[in-house]
């Protein structure tokens, strides 16, 4: 009885010294994680997103892509911001284009009837995002591909996979000790 008492305790105490090791390193990640992650789920309530305008829809013609994304191009470079499209997302039911800049976080929500910018924001949630993933270094340092992502993302959640493990075991070794004390 004693032997085993003493070989779950000798266990408890690496899985201790494990989850240490890992935790000390890595709590500034997982603070960061915690963090963005609890904005990015509020993100809405916050308003971190723009809100999608609406455009009054009076049976006109909708104008071309074309001429929509010459007007974000015109209207963005205006604010001497550069003007390299990421993505442009079209919503015809409400009326309105949303045009994403590459380089930059603002989004410009652009009328489809009349090409009038009726929206001019920024993006906090994609910044947001970019800080819980670890690609906001690869934005930073202008890597096409995300190496840094992939690895702050691997490392951290490999680290939280083995805090959770070593967590339960330093949870569940003292309970063993106690029942068979008992």
């Amino acid at each position: 009885m004693k032997a085993k008492t003493r070989l779950l305790a000798k266990q408890s105490r690496i899985y201790r010294k494990l989850h240490r090791f890992i935790a000390v390193p890595f709590v500034l990640f997982m603070f960061l994680l915690g963090v963005t992650g609890l904005l990015l789920t509020w993100k809405e309530q916050l308003q971190f997103k723009p809100k999608t305008q609406t455009a009054v829809l009076n049976n006109k013609h909708l104008i071309s892509l074309d001429k929509i994304t010459k007007n974000a191009i015109n209207h963005i470079e205006a604010l001497n911001l550069n003007s390299e499209i990421n993505r442009v997302d079209y919503r015809p039911n409400k009326g309105v284009v949303k045009v994403r800049f590459e380089n930059h976080f603002t989004e410009l929500q652009i009328d489809c009837y009349t090409g009038q910018v009726v929206s001019e924001k920024q993006r906090t949630a994609d910044i947001i995002e970019m800080i819980h993933d670890g690609s906001i270094l690869d934005y930073l340092f202008k890597n096409k591909s995300t190496p840094i992502k992939l690895f702050y993302s691997s490392v951290t959640s490999l680290a939280l996979i083995l805090l959770s493990f070593s967590g339960f075991w330093l949870w569940l070794k003292p309970r063993q000790i106690k029942k068979i004390k008992s």
